[in-house]
């Protein structure tokens, strides 16, 4: 999946800045997959601090006590490595995916350290509130299967975060910054598409029919938040956007995501359908008030994230959505306790996230300088062209 954010990020952005976005997915990739086995597993789903389900402690640091061979406590069937390495994946794609809201604009060291920083003080709280336990949020009943409040509303949250501290990049709203390789676009897309389903199923941590069911309804949300968005374009535009069928695909996976273990197929579809609507609508919105947030990631995860966190506790137990279903007033509560994880996921994502932006915009800086812009990340950060224009 990584990899294909890499893609799918690397052809929105301008040709000039091509390879430094491929670097910031790739390089979350190693820098929170090493971060993770020293310390990072160890605060997410080690044994919670002093019982206030706020965060693990160090015990599980470095893997010790982490077996390769027999189960831990979360899993039955599988070991405990490789329940780790799995939940590695979701620590990685989530602060990759906030690198789309300062794109084009921010300073390879900064990147680096946000990366560990971000990684570290935000998510593995999310995360152990969550999905570890004595965390806090399940605890208290709060759904979230496969990362719609830890991964989808955290990044969008911070994401939103960013681009009000690091503002517009140069020229924008008054030049082209239009999707230099729509092909990289589709590609990245396609990528995580296929991804999506070992990110959903694999949540089961094992082969069942919840698996089964996650793996289609989580077809089933892309596939009607690809339609939708596209036949929006063709309404509202009178041309159906080739970008726009690979993000809204995006949004649909990302919304489905936190109730994909606990939805049937025609919920899947109403959630695909309203992903499409409203992350679409945001876009709009974000660009009629020139929030600068280059990739749309508040747009797509946090509207998609709140969005498919509600529609588990609205849709919980639905399969069919038959009369019988739709009129069980029992899921009020669920509906309240999904309330209270987006609203502690996004508080304590933005707040965190301007913390540490702040922080960093007074210390080693947020932004490359102007001419460093204009000449485009490539160069300026790493000496290198995606593309040769040289005279042959």
């Amino acid at each position: 999946m990584v990899p294909g954010l890499a893609f799918f990020y690397a052809g929105l952005v301008r040709g000039k800045n091509a390879l430094s976005t491929l670097l910031q997915s790739f390089i979350a990739l190693a820098i929170v997959g090493l971060t993770w086995i020293l310390f990072g597993y160890s605060l997410s789903f080690g044994p919670d601090v002093g019982g206030f389900g706020f965060i693990g402690n160090l015990e599980w640091a470095g893997l010790h006590g982490v077996s390769a061979t027999e189960a831990g406590p979360y899993a039955e069937t599988i070991p405990h490595q490789a329940f780790m390495v799995f939940q590695a994946k979701f620590a990685i794609i989530t602060p990759a995916l906030i690198a789309g809201a300062f794109a084009e604009r921010i300073k390879f060291s900064t990147f680096v350290i946000f990366v560990v920083a971000w990684s570290t003080i935000v998510y593995t709280p999310l995360a152990h509130w969550m999905w570890g336990s004595g965390g806090w949020l399940g605890e208290a009943g709060a759904l979230d299967f496969a990362g719609g409040a830890v991964v989808h509303v955290s990044s969008g949250a911070a994401a939103l975060a960013a681009a009000l501290i690091f503002g517009r990049r140069l020229g924008f709203g008054q030049m082209e910054m239009a999707p230099h390789n729509v092909p990289f676009v589709v590609l990245g897309a396609s990528l995580l598409w296929f991804g999506w389903f070992g990110f959903n199923a694999g949540s089961e941590l094992g082969s069942a029919g919840r698996a089964t069911s996650a793996f289609v309804v989580t077809h089933i949300s892309a596939s009607t938040a690809a339609v939708v968005w596209v036949s929006l374009d063709w309404m509202i535009n009178r041309r159906p956007s080739v970008v726009g069928a690979a993000t809204g695909a995006v949004a649909g996976l990302a919304t489905i995501t936190p109730a994909s273990g606990f939805v049937g197929p025609m919920p899947a579809v109403v959630i695909g359908l309203g992903a499409g609507a409203l992350c679409y609508t945001a876009v709009w919105v974000k660009t009629r008030v020139r929030l600068d947030d280059s990739l749309d990631v508040w747009a797509i995860h946090g509207v998609g994230g709140i969005w498919g966190m509600l529609a588990a506790g609205l849709f919980i137990g639905v399969g069919f959505m038959t009369l019988g279903e739709l009129t069980d007033l029992s899921r009020g509560r669920q509906v309240l306790m999904q309330l209270m994880a987006i609203g502690a996921s996004f508080g304590w994502a933005f707040v965190t996230t301007l913390g540490i932006l702040v922080v960093l915009k007074y210390t080693i800086g947020l932004r490359v300088d102007e001419r460093q812009e204009e000449e485009g990340l490539d160069l300026s950060q790493h000496g290198e062209e995606a593309y040769d224009t040289r005279p042959q």
